[in-house]
């Protein structure tokens, strides 16, 4: 039973190569906006939202508003593999460590590097708030430093768990499916419609909450 509800997760499927991670690059065949010719109301969606991303960024970023398109294209490559892992039959890369690190590990040691080469005294003072006791300031680096050396594996921890927790959840409703009586597939069936409403929000929720911490820890670099 554990090996058939999490092998949806296995991205080895077979014994020769796998091309499961390639579903991490299907939306740029499924979307190719340049080549439309009118413009209709998908552009106009993803446009108004890229807009308010970019003035909540700018708002945060401060100094630095030419890293905005860098935070807008991590929540569009977030947003559209988090949706497509909704669709059948598609692997959901953005439900693995190895996808979610890879995104949010680089990006901080960036920063990190960044900092403490260019900006010493600022990263040193942002390990002591301001209005700490003299005698617990030992203790304050120590908390502030485990706090900023564990934000990557928040990031991608956090991205992942709640990507596998919806998965997991509709593929035991759908494992009871098979032996059930007619009254208990139709009340299974409409709480999965509703497990998918949630899955969308939630794809959508967790691409910007990405985003927006990666914002957020960028801005204390300033």
């Amino acid at each position: 039973m554990m090996t058939n509800l999490f092998s949806t997760f296995d991205p080895t499927t077979s014994n020769m190569m796998s091309i499961n991670w390639m579903s991490s690059l299907l939306f740029m065949m499924i979307m190719p906006m340049m080549y439309w010719i009118t413009p209709n109301r998908t552009i106009m969606m993803i446009n108004m939202m890229m807009q308010n991303l970019n003035k909540e960024f700018k708002m945060l970023l401060g100094k630095s508003k030419g890293m905005t398109i860098m935070f807008i294209t991590m929540f569009m490559f977030i947003l559209w593999n988090n949706m497509m892992g909704l669709l059948p039959y598609i692997f959901t890369s953005s439900s693995h460590l190895t996808f979610t690190l890879t995104l949010a590990l680089p990006m901080w040691l960036t920063l990190m590097v960044f900092g403490w080469m260019n900006k010493t005294k600022m990263m040193f003072a942002h390990l002591i708030p301001s209005g700490t006791p003299t005698m617990l300031m030992p203790f304050m680096v120590c908390i502030e430093t485990i706090s900023n050396m564990i934000r990557p594996g928040s990031l991608a921890v956090r991205l992942t768990a709640n990507m596998i927790a919806g998965h997991l959840l509709m593929s035991l409703l759908g494992n009871n499916m098979t032996n059930s009586s007619m009254m208990i597939v139709l009340m299974l069936l409409t709480i999965q419609m509703m497990l998918m409403l949630f899955e969308t929000a939630v794809a959508m929720i967790q691409a910007y909450v990405f985003s927006i911490l990666s914002t957020l820890y960028t801005s204390e670099v300033n």
